[in-house]
């Protein structure tokens, strides 16, 4: 019967023992916290995982310049003023045709997280234009589907600097 009342103390004890915690240092406690806690996005890392956190149209906008292939002629000098309220002017001359050149306007967005560059004219009769942004300085042509132009001609527009 004496072995029952010390077995029975030392189940008693050992339950009361587990039941205290000790307390830990609030340094411990607060980093404890923080681990259990998500963590605030951070925003230097957001905009290396989705560049177009990092674009912005008003800094962008500016005015692009170059001579771009033509299908029948020696090359189509054009020149693209894009705004920072989202509009852009279009300007086209036929180097070596004794036309008029052309001039248009319209919308433009950036798309693809700021790599590419849509010119979505107000003549609802011409079709959309897609840019590659390669730079701040330099933007080039793709084709109607958003894939790099072929072959080994210029298909690149250079910022003009602000006069």
């Amino acid at each position: 019967m004496k072995h029952t009342w010390i077995i029975a103390g030392i189940v008693l004890t050992a339950l009361t023992l587990s039941g205290c915690k000790k307390e830990a240092p609030p340094e411990a406690a607060a980093a404890a916290d923080a681990a259990a806690q998500p963590a605030a996005p951070d925003p230097a890392l957001e905009a290396a995982a989705n560049p177009v956190l990092d674009f912005d149209m008003r800094t962008f906008a500016g005015t692009f310049s170059g001579t771009l292939p033509c299908a029948d002629c020696a090359g189509t000098d054009t020149r693209i003023t894009l705004t920072g309220d989202g509009t852009y002017t279009i300007d086209e001359s036929y180097q070596g045709k004794a036309t008029a050149p052309a001039r248009g306007d319209g919308n433009w967005t950036a798309e693809d997280n700021g790599v590419r560059l849509r010119l979505d004219p107000n003549s609802k009769s011409d079709a959309d234009r897609l840019f590659e942004i390669v730079g701040k300085d330099e933007i080039r042509l793709m084709d109607k589907d958003g894939n790099a132009m072929q072959g080994t001609r210029n298909f690149s527009l250079k910022r003009v600097a602000a006069q």
